[in-house]
C-alpha cells in the first residue's frame, strides 16, 4: 500500500509543478501591476516604474521567460516566493494567512465527511420514511443554493439572534476580539466563539453532497448478490448492510474526498469575504486586483496542493475499504 501511494505521491508532484509552472507564465503574460502604479498621485516616471519593480525582483522588461527562470530558481534555491508589487514578501504573507485558512477549514472538512455520511446511511436505512425525505430534500436544496447565499443567510441568522436577545452571542466576523486581555483560556474561547458561525455555515452547506451519494450507493448495494448470500448465512438485514454493503458503497465515496476538499477551499473564498478572514482565498482575489504576479501563483501552487491531498487522502482510504486496490 505504501509504495502503491508513494506512486501517487509522485505523480501529484509532477503535476503540481507543471500547473504552477504554467499559471506562472499565464500570469506574468497577462498581469501589468505597472499599470496601477501609473494611477498613483503624484504619477511616477517610467524609469521609477521599472527601477522600483527591478529591485523587488519583478523587472517588467524581461521577457516572460527570463522571468520565470528566476522566479523558479529562487523557489529551488531558497525556497523564495518572490514579492509582491507593494514590497511584501510572498513567504511571510502566504504562511501568515495559510494556518487562517486551515484554522477555518479543516474543522468543517472533517464535520462535512462524518456528518454527510452519516446521514447517508441513516437516510437508507430509513427509505422513503419521513426523515428520509426532509434531510435528502435539504441535501438537494443544497444544491441549488450557491455557497455564498448560505453563508450570507447563516450570517444574518446569527445577526437576528443577536438582536433579539439584545446582547451579542455569536461573533458574525473577524477572527479574534481586538485588544483582548487574559490568559491563554480566554483566548482559546474568544477562538472557539468566531468560529461557530462560520464553521456552522461551511459544514451545513457542504454535507449534502455526500448524504446523497452514500444514500445512493449504500441502497444500489443492499439486495446485492453478496448481500442476500451473507443474509442466507444467517446475519440480519443490518448486520450484512453494515458489514458488506456499507463497506463497497463507501468506495465511490471515499474517491470523491479528492474533489470535496478542493471544493471546500473554493467555496471558502467566500466564505472568508463574508466573514471577514483574512485567509488565503481572500488574499487570492485581492492578488488578482492587484495584478499580483507572484501571489497569484503562489494561491495556484496552493490549490494545486490541496488537491494533492485530498486526492491522496481519497487513495489512502480506498486502499482501506477496497481490498483489490492492496492486491493490484
Amino acid at each position: 500500500m505504501l509504495r502503491y501511494l508513494a506512486k501517487r505521491a509522485s505523480t501529484y508532484v509532477f503535476m503540481i509543478f507543471l500547473t504552477t509552472s504554467a499559471g506562472y507564465l499565464l500570469a506574468v503574460s497577462t498581469l501589468q501591476p505597472a499599470l496601477l502604479e501609473q494611477e498613483r498621485i503624484p504619477k511616477p516616471t517610467p524609469e521609477q516604474v521599472v527601477n522600483s519593480f527591478r529591485l523587488k525582483g519583478l523587472d517588467p522588461t524581461l521577457s516572460p521567460w527570463e522571468r520565470y527562470v528566476d522566479w523558479l530558481t529562487g523557489i529551488l534555491t531558497r525556497w523564495d516566493w518572490g514579492r509582491s508589487p507593494n514590497g511584501a514578501f510572498i513567504n511571510a504573507e502566504f504562511g501568515d494567512r495559510v494556518w487562517i485558512s486551515t484554522r477555518l477549514f479543516l474543522a468543517s472538512i472533517i464535520l462535512t465527511l462524518v456528518i454527510g455520511v452519516a446521514l447517508g446511511v441513516y437516510t437508507a436505512a430509513r427509505q422513503y420514511k419521513a426523515s428520509d425525505r426532509v434531510i435528502t430534500s435539504y441535501s438537494y436544496l443544497m444544491y441549488i443554493v450557491p455557497a455564498p447565499i448560505a453563508y450570507f443567510l447563516v450570517q444574518l441568522g446569527a445577526i437576528n439572534i443577536n438582536e433579539s436577545v439584545g446582547e451579542r452571542v455569536f461573533f458574525v466576523t473577524g477572527i479574534s476580539t481586538p485588544g483582548l486581555d487574559g490568559d491563554g483560556w480566554a483566548q482559546f474561547v474568544d477562538m472557539l466563539a468566531h468560529y461557530a458561525v462560520p464553521t456552522f455555515a461551511i459544514t451545513i452547506a457542504g454535507w449534502g453532497a455526500y448524504q446523497i451519494a452514500q444514500r445512493q450507493y449504500l441502497l444500489d448495494n443492499v439486495n446485492a448478490d453478496f448481500v442476500r448470500t451473507a443474509r442466507a448465512k444467517g446475519l440480519t438485514r443490518n448486520q450484512a448492510i453494515s458489514r458488506h454493503a456499507l463497506r463497497v458503497s463507501f468506495i465511490p465515496v471515499a474517491q470523491s474526498i479528492a474533489f470535496t476538499i478542493p471544493a471546500i477551499f473554493a467555496g471558502g473564498f467566500f466564505a472568508e469575504k463574508i466573514f471577514a478572514w483574512h485567509g488565503v482565498g481572500s488574499w487570492s482575489i485581492d492578488a488578482i486586483a492587484l495584478q499580483d504576479v507572484n501571489a497569484a501563483t503562489a494561491t495556484l501552487a496552493y490549490g494545486s496542493v490541496i488537491f494533492a491531498v485530498g486526492a491522496i487522502l481519497a487513495d489512502f482510504a480506498t486502499t482501506l475499504v477496497d481490498p483489490r486496490v492492496r492486491v493490484q
